[in-house]
């Protein structure tokens, strides 16, 4: 079925630089993909199913000097054929750390 990369930038966070992440997405069937980036642990697992996706991994996240395994369950939804919404979700031993929905726009 053939893979693809897709460059992304994360997040700034403060006066830090936002990191470069690089996903090699590889699709399985017509609904499901998998991904691999460097700071991801294994695989991302995607499911999509109309104009929503849902993506599923786990981020090594570097914070204070040690590296934290983090479990992110994002939601996209394509508005239309310019606009995507994420809501994503983060959570540790099974406990919420947070969540944030961002908007993306194509130029």
């Amino acid at each position: 079925m053939g893979s693809m990369s897709v460059p992304l930038t994360s997040i700034s966070r403060g006066r830090t630089a936002a990191p470069r992440r690089v996903w090699t997405i590889t699709r399985v069937d017509a609904a499901r993909c998998i991904g691999r980036a460097d700071d991801v642990v294994g695989e991302a697992q995607g499911e999509a199913a109309g104009n929503a996706l849902r993506w599923r991994y786990v981020l090594a996240l570097p914070v204070d000097g040690r590296v934290w395994n983090v479990d992110f369950d994002d939601w996209m939804f394509l508005i239309d054929d310019k606009v995507m919404l994420n809501r994503s979700a983060m959570t540790k031993f099974g406990f919420h750390l947070g969540e944030v929905t961002l908007s993306f726009t194509k130029r």
